[in-house]
């Protein structure tokens, strides 16, 4: 591995507007959409009631808290956070975090999950290369954009836009005056004769629910590329990965750029993690866990209690059913069509991010080898490889996609244990004094990494057991 530059210095620039700044929270927030708000809490919520949905506000206000640390450094350092934590515990970061975002997010669960309401919204048997269409679908759209961040922020700013409302609207539309009194009892973590854990839970799938309330595994220390990339502080002086099938290029920079701690920097930094806080807060935060909320209080209204949720992602179809009989079978099969998109896009985002995740890593890893003005390849070629894995997995007979998302979620817990610990120490230590997290947000986010750790040791022992 050749040795890291040091960080230039230059005056931090002036904050932008906070519309500009929207756009990151999208992405991290279309990556959660698909796997914590359709699929794991409306499955233990049609499974267990509106008692556990405690757990799902935890865990994603554990993970705004864990993202804004990962902004924080690629606000202060205009880098990655993969790039500060190389400086910070040596060689072997990079090889870790290309291992453990690559096994445990290529498995297609999402994209079976999608290609399973799409085949029932047509009326059709679910088949494999119905999920192997749609993976190739998703290869041609990264394809065709021109920069991958601007392509991964519009097509999930669309979803979301047009999505997320309409489930919304669904649930509000359904809910009677016990479901929302059972919601809210269920948010002090009140269930029908349980408090906080419902015996029976299993506790792979509840610690997958808690991942995925977010992002989750890796995808979160993505938030620190895309934020860089949409220029936030320091991040102005970085470049952008771009469409090499198109010719289009931009200069990246690995190695950052950060500011002396002046007082008119000082001001700027302020005023930068005020904005940045609210535009994360308003987007993943507050969008996030009310879109878990209704999610869950739908599926809750529409088939608790009933037969044949207890497996794959049935209480989907079955949700479909009861929207369909109290509406009109159009507006089930519309419902269907939306959470089909929106599981797509989820893919789509995943993919994504984990190509620009692995991308950044190899060239960190070896930077004589893999040249930084190269990484827009690398991107394609992790991109392809995912895309070609997941076809192959999915020919093979791998189609319960609640099986194949519970897998990578635990793996991705047990990830997001250990990089909240090094960022929460690098954020510590590494940073000019005046740009680190204040005492509050370092005992919130040091709670979070006791909290997955624990469940993940737990989860891990109770399985072997």
């Amino acid at each position: 591995m050749s040795k890291l530059a040091p960080l230039k210095k230059k005056d931090l620039p002036k904050p932008l507007p906070l519309r500009k700044l929207i756009g990151p929270s999208f992405i991290v927030l279309g990556v959660g959409l698909g796997s914590g708000e359709l699929i794991l809490w409306p499955y233990l919520t049609s499974n267990f009631g509106l008692g556990i949905i405690w757990a799902a506000l935890l865990g994603i206000t554990f993970q705004f808290f864990i993202n804004m640390e990962i902004e924080r450094y690629s606000l202060v350092t205009g880098e990655s956070i993969f790039v500060g934590l190389t400086r910070k515990f040596g060689r072997l970061a990079p090889i870790w975090f290309i291992l453990t975002t690559l096994i445990p997010w290529m498995w297609p669960g999402i994209m079976a999950a999608s290609a399973t309401v799409f085949a029932k919204a047509a009326g059709l048997p679910y088949s494999s290369l119905t999920g192997i269409f749609l993976l190739l679908v998703l290869g041609g759209i990264y394809s065709l954009g021109s920069v991958v961040y601007k392509t991964q922020e519009s097509f999930q700013k669309t979803i979301i836009l047009v999505g997320v409302p309409f489930t919304i609207g669904l649930a509000i539309y359904f809910a009677t005056a016990n479901d929302w009194l059972t919601l809210v009892r269920g948010v002090a973590g009140f269930g029908e004769g349980f408090r906080f854990i419902p015996k029976g839970l299993p506790f792979a799938t509840f610690l997958a629910a808690l991942a995925y309330a977010g992002a989750g595994g890796n995808l979160n220390l993505a938030q620190s590329l895309y934020v860089k990339e949409k220029g936030y502080g320091m991040g102005a002086f970085s470049g952008r990965i771009t469409n090499i099938l198109k010719g289009i290029k931009e200069n990246v920079a690995l190695e950052g750029t950060t500011f002396e701690t002046t007082k008119e920097n000082m001001l700027r930094f302020k005023t930068w993690w005020k904005r940045i806080n609210i535009e994360h807060g308003l987007v993943f935060w507050l969008t996030g866990a009310f879109t878990m909320l209704m999610l869950s209080l739908l599926a809750f209204t529409t088939v608790y209690g009933n037969p044949g949720v207890e497996t794959s992602i049935n209480f989907v179809i079955g949700e479909a059913t009861a929207i369909a009989q109290k509406t009109s079978p159009y507006f089930g099969r519309f419902f269907l069509v939306m959470v089909g998109i929106m599981l797509f896009g989820t893919q789509f985002s995943v993919y994504g991010s984990n190509s620009r995740i692995a991308a950044e890593n190899l060239v960190i890893m070896n930077q004589e080898k893999f040249k930084i003005g190269n990484i827009a390849k690398y991107f394609y070629v992790f991109l392809w490889a995912q895309l070609i894995a997941g076809m192959l997995i999915l020919a093979s007979g791998f189609t319960e996609p609640l099986a194949l998302v519970t897998l990578g979620a635990v793996l991705n817990a047990i990830s997001m244990f250990i990089y909240t610990g090094l960022v929460l120490w690098l954020n510590s230590t590494l940073l000019p004094k005046g740009t680190r997290p204040s005492p509050f947000r370092f005992v919130f986010v040091f709670l979070a990494f006791l909290f997955y750790g624990g469940f993940s040791v737990f989860t891990v022992f109770s399985y072997f057991g």
